[in-house]
C-alpha cells in the first residue's frame, strides 16, 4: 500500500524527507485500525544526509488512535533525536533502524476513552481472570469519570458466579506511575456496604497488577512514563518510548 503511494510519484520531484515523513507516518499509523489524524515530520540538514540515512530528527503525532484491540488514544507524540536508519528500505514502505533509539513519548487519554477502555473485550477478559470468593466476576455498565478534584473514580456492577444481582462497585482514587512502568490506583475511598468495599478492594488489586505498560506495548517497543498529570477530562502521561525496530505488523494485543 505505502509502496505504491510513491511508484507515481518519482523521487526527483519529492523531497527526500517529506519522502521519509510519509513512509515513517504511514508504518506507525498501519499499527492502528484507525487515526483520525497522522502528522510525521523528518528533520535532516542537508537533506543529502538521508541517502546515507541519517537524521537529525523524527516527530510524530497522531490524533483519535484506536487500537486493534478497542483501547483509544486521544494523542499520540513521538519526537525522536538522532536517529539512523536503511534508507533503501524506504522504498519497499518500510522504516529500518541501523540502532535502537529512544523517543520522548506524550500520550492522552480522554475521560471516554478510560471508560472505553475498561469495556473492550480485551481489558473485560483481564478483569475477568479475577476471582472472588472462588467464584468468576461478570462485569457490566462500567464507567470511569474524572472527579473535580482530579481524582479518578470507577462505577461498575458485578455478578458473582451464577448469581443474577449484580453488586455495585464504586470508588474513588488517585492515579500515579509506579518504578515508571506500571499505572497504580492509589489512595482508595470506597462507597457502598460492606460487600461493595471487599469486592473493590479485591478488584483494585487485580487492576494493579494488570496495569503493567509491558503488556500494552508495540512490538520492539519499551515504554516508561516519568509522570503523569490528571485534567479536568483526561489524563496526560510523559515518558520514553525505546524502539528496537520499528514495528513491522499489526499488533491485535
Amino acid at each position: 500500500m505505502v509502496t505504491a503511494l510513491f511508484t507515481s510519484t518519482p523521487i526527483q520531484n519529492q523531497g527526500g524527507d517529506r519522502l521519509v515523513s510519509k513512509v515513517a507516518g504511514a508504518a506507525i499509523a498501519a499499527l492502528f485500525k484507525s487515526s483520525d489524524k497522522v502528522e510525521a515530520n523528518v528533520r535532516a540538514e542537508p537533506v543529502a544526509k538521508l541517502l546515507q540515512g541519517s537524521l537529525d530528527g523524527f516527530d510524530f503525532i497522531g490524533k483519535g488512535m484506536r487500537m486493534y484491540n478497542g483501547l483509544r488514544i486521544e494523542v499520540m507524540e513521538l519526537y525522536l533525536q538522532a536517529v539512523s536508519i536503511d534508507f533503501s528500505a524506504i522504498f519497499t514502505g518500510k522504516v529500518k533502524l541501523k540502532q535502537p533509539i529512544q523517543a520522548t513519548l506524550r500520550t492522552v487519554l480522554t475521560e471516554s476513552d478510560l471508560t472505553t477502555s475498561f469495556n473492550t473485550p480485551f481489558v473485560v477478559e483481564k478483569l475477568q481472570r479475577l476471582k472472588y470468593n472462588g467464584e468468576p466476576l461478570h462485569f457490566e455498565n462500567t464507567q470511569m469519570n474524572i472527579t473535580e478534584d482530579r481524582a479518578l473514580r470507577l462505577k461498575t456492577q458485578i455478578r458473582v458466579g451464577t448469581s443474577n444481582k449484580p453488586i455495585d462497585v464504586d470508588f474513588t482514587a488517585n492515579v500515579e506511575a509506579e518504578e515508571r512502568r506500571k499505572i497504580k490506583f492509589v489512595n482508595v475511598k470506597y462507597n457502598g456496604n460492606q460487600e461493595s468495599v471487599d469486592l473493590g478492594k479485591s478488584l483494585i488489586a487485580h487492576v494493579n497488577n494488570l496495569l503493567d505498560l509491558d503488556q500494552f506495548a508495540l512490538e520492539n517497543t519499551q515504554l516508561r512514563v516519568d509522570r503523569l498529570r490528571v485534567g479536568r477530562d483526561d489524563i496526560t502521561f510523559y515518558g520514553v518510548a525505546k524502539i528496537d525496530q520499528f514495528p513491522s505488523g499489526i499488533n491485535k494485543k
